[in-house]
């Protein structure tokens, strides 16, 4: 059993840092981290015209 450990510790690192690199990229895509600062959103609402007799 004790020459089948480092195997084993080495795929359980590769997928800790596939799940740690899937994390981050989520996180960095989702613009939590970038300094993207915030958005204007310019909103014109309007009334259409009655007519008033």
């Amino acid at each position: 059993m004790e020459r089948n450990s480092v195997g084993i510790n080495m795929i359980w690192a590769i997928t800790i840092l596939l799940i740690v690199a899937m994390l981050a990229g989520a996180v960095y895509y989702s613009g939590f981290l970038s300094n993207a600062g915030d958005k204007e959103i310019d909103v014109n609402v309007s009334v259409p015209a009655t007519n008033s007799q």
